[in-house]
């Protein structure tokens, strides 16, 4: 039997900067992952240079049941934190749109600064090491844990579960955290995946089978929430940024709304170019404002009308134009864990404290990073809940 003051199952992001901090204070801390290797989320995300935070991240870029809950994490280790290890580090990094920032080399880099501070600090890791069992110790005037493994048990006072959702079960992603939680009797709000693409019923497919490959700027907009970015059409249905944004706040029955020309009066261009006497169809018109392929299909459904423009209906071409500008679509689906970036859902907030992640009513447990219902949008949110809620944690533990 080990005994150690801290045991944190997980050793991805939020655990490792977890460690670091209770570390530092002094605190014997061990963690365990049931992977032989370390930080794996982190290394594939943003094509292997990880988008590691968002200069903007706020309470307003999450979505959980307590809306107000990030705030007090983010607010004590904001973006600024993170970008100042970056560069004690020397890891260079470049921004990209929308205030997302990247490394400019390999995510390895990162991985490498959280295991270097954790060694700095003290902190020591089991890797390979299966979880089994989590429970009470036998003893009756204990008030710590006990953590079972393939390789043996552990005792610890405090137990900190960073062991993630269900999104990426390719690199290990197990429901643990969810139970361990439901064990100590805490409530786990619904799980579902996001940052996920859409897909839709075999005969909606045959729409977006034609138009594989294509993309094109937009907006959509889901539950009263917008994004415009770029949105892709695939052999299942949508993805691409955009997409991915929308799935965030979609819930099945819910329908999207595409804003296929966001910015542009797709009527009054129409109506300027009659104007000038221009004879085209508008299937042909059309392709000068979306590719080809999608203006084709988009009138072969819509509008069947071959007649040059002069002669086209007003009206007829005022409601095309206003459908182009609100096309209504109810997606069957997602892709599914196996692609979501993320986990939407997760430990109710409302069984933590929002300043340590400590069970209000299990002294001595923790929850941090994505197990908790906290799911920030696409673009390094998700990474800064990481390190903002792992830090919290390491504060108090």
């Amino acid at each position: 039997m080990e005994r150690v003051d801290i045991l944190i199952l997980g050793a991805g992001g939020a655990g490792m900067m977890c460690a670091i901090q209770a570390a530092r204070r002094g605190r014997d801390v061990l963690l365990i992952d049931h992977s032989t290797k370390i930080g794996g989320k982190i290394l594939i995300s943003g094509g292997g240079r990880c988008n590691f935070t968002n200069v903007g991240a706020g309470p307003a870029n999450y979505v959980s049941e307590n809306p107000h809950f990030t705030k007090s994490a983010l607010s004590r280790f904001p973006p600024a934190a993170f970008i100042e290890m970056m560069r004690d580090h020397e890891i260079p990094f470049h921004e990209r749109k929308h205030g997302q920032l990247f490394c400019d080399g390999s995510a390895q880099a990162i991985v490498d600064l959280l295991k270097s501070e954790c060694d700095q600090a003290g902190a020591r890791f089991r890797l390979g090491y299966k979880i089994e069992r989590v429970s009470r110790p036998d003893r009756p005037d204990s008030t710590g844990f006990k953590v079972d493994t393939d390789h043996g048990a552990f005792e610890c006072e405090s137990l900190v579960v960073a062991t993630g959702g269900l999104s990426l079960p390719k690199l290990g992603a197990t429901g643990i955290g969810y139970d361990i939680a439901r064990q100590f009797g805490l409530k786990v709000t619904e799980t579902a995946p996001a940052l996920d693409g859409f897909t839709f019923t075999p005969e909606q497919e045959v729409l977006f089978r034609e138009l594989a490959g294509l993309s094109v700027n937009c907006s959509i907009t889901c539950n009263g929430i917008s994004f415009r970015e770029n949105l892709l059409f695939t052999h299942a249905g949508l993805s691409g940024p955009v997409a991915l944004q929308a799935s965030l706040h979609w819930k099945k029955g819910d329908e999207i709304k595409i804003d296929l020309l966001p910015g542009n009066d797709l009527f009054q261009w129409f109506l300027a170019k009659k104007k000038t006497g221009n004879r085209s169809v508008v299937k042909n018109l059309l392709g000068e404002m979306l590719p080809n392929r999608l203006a084709s299909r988009l009138c072969d459904l819509y509008f069947h009308s071959l007649l040059p423009l002069p002669q086209v209906s007003e009206r007829e071409l005022e409601a095309f134009c206003n459908l182009l500008h609100a096309w209504v679509l109810k997606p069957s689906g997602t892709v599914g864990y196996q692609k979501a970036e993320v986990t939407r859902g997760g430990v109710d907030t409302s069984e933590l404290s929002s300043k340590t992640m400590e069970a209000r009513k299990v002294p001595g447990l923790y929850f941090i990073g994505e197990v908790v219902d906290v799911t920030g949008w696409l673009g390094g949110y998700n990474f800064q809940w990481v390190w903002s809620s792992g830090w919290a944690a390491g504060q108090a533990v």
